[in-house]
């Protein structure tokens, strides 16, 4: 598929999908603004998706960033009850300000602090059903091996951005060094997810790559 076609089939779908409300667009403008990486919203819209099909009682996010994801995941499930982890102060402030205001404080609960540290502080809200990663790239192995544990048999966890803009898929490009090395990264955890015992994971490509893995029964 040529890489007009495949545009214009984005560009069609997008067009179906439904128009986001005042909040989340400013949201979205906000997160532009200040250069605050959110979720690419094709891979976001198919993750609610799952979302309103498993109906999870207990989330774990790792990245919080302004809180747009946890948002979006409590609004699609109304019942469940979102943990999101975040180190940066000044995110923390904006992602609780923007909670407080679509009112959904006693459905998100930020856990400040690096994620790689607190892991006894996130046990004891554990067993969830969902582990959404979403934060530092290169530390994506580091994270599943740490809070996989933390998800219960048959539960999910998603992995954002594993195909880091289409350069995982190139060979031979033109990069700097530090990208490389995050493609290196990025590209060996692809890997290792796909053969991983305890997991069936499968890569889909939307929005900036969208890894599904499921913890065997």
């Amino acid at each position: 598929m040529s890489g007009s076609v495949f545009s214009n089939i984005k560009d069609y779908i997008s067009q179906l999908n439904p128009q986001e409300d005042s909040f989340f667009q400013r949201m979205e403008e906000y997160a532009k603004k200040h250069s605050v990486p959110i979720m690419e919203k094709s891979g976001l819209l198919v993750m609610l998706h799952y979302f309103r099909l498993l109906q999870p009682k207990r989330v774990l996010e790792i990245g919080t960033a302004i809180g747009y994801s946890a948002l979006k995941m409590a609004e699609a499930c109304p019942d469940s009850h979102v943990f999101t982890i975040e180190r940066d102060l000044n995110r923390v402030e904006e992602a609780n300000h923007f909670i407080a205001e679509k009112k959904q404080s006693e459905a998100i609960t930020i856990l400040v602090g690096d994620a790689l540290e607190i892991s006894d502080e996130v046990a004891k809200h554990a067993p969830f059903d969902i582990l959404f990663i979403d934060a530092a790239k290169g530390q994506y192995q580091k994270f599943f091996e740490l809070y996989s544990p933390y998800v219960q048999k048959g539960g999910f966890i998603f992995s954002d951005n594993v195909l880091f803009k289409g350069l995982v898929a190139q060979t031979n490009q033109e990069v700097n060094k530090r990208i490389e090395k995050m493609i290196a990264k990025i590209h060996s955890y692809n890997e290792w997810l796909h053969s991983h015992p305890s997991f069936d994971t499968v890569l889909l490509p939307v929005g900036d790559g969208l890894a599904v893995s499921r913890k065997k029964e």
